[in-house]
């Protein structure tokens, strides 16, 4: 019995985090290189994919305290929609997390899971606060 409702939790929780994801794809799902932001962070990934899933509470804080400098765009790879929007990037494996500036350019690039502490040194770089 202990274990059902372990399992049952589990199983809550993983959904709540998938839904998350898929409110943080659509709410940032923008034209790239825009001004208004000192740095575009794009993530891609699958809501599928486990180190994916480890990287949403990430990309979520950093959407919550960085917001007006910082733009963050997850791309679902293993969806068509989203493997469409990743292909102007040359990526190998998920998670990749790609950083831009405000033109566009990229300037730092990262593949695996990227802890928020190295993903705001990196932020730094370029002047976000």
């Amino acid at each position: 019995m202990k274990t059902k409702i372990i399992l049952t939790l589990f199983a809550f929780a993983s959904i709540t985090s998938l839904l998350s994801f898929y409110t943080l794809k659509e709410k940032h799902n923008t034209s790239e290189g825009d001004a208004t932001y000192k740095v575009i962070f794009y993530e891609l990934g699958s809501v599928k994919c486990i180190p994916c899933q480890k990287m949403q509470p990430v990309l979520k804080s950093i959407e919550e305290k960085y917001g007006d400098q910082v733009q963050v765009v997850f791309y679902d790879v293993w969806t068509k929609e989203g493997k469409e929007s990743a292909k102007k990037f040359d990526f190998d494996l998920i998670p990749t997390q790609i950083f831009t500036d405000a033109k566009g350019v990229e300037f730092f690039r990262h593949e695996g899971y990227f802890p928020e502490e190295e993903v705001i040194n990196v932020l730094k770089t370029k002047g976000v606060k």
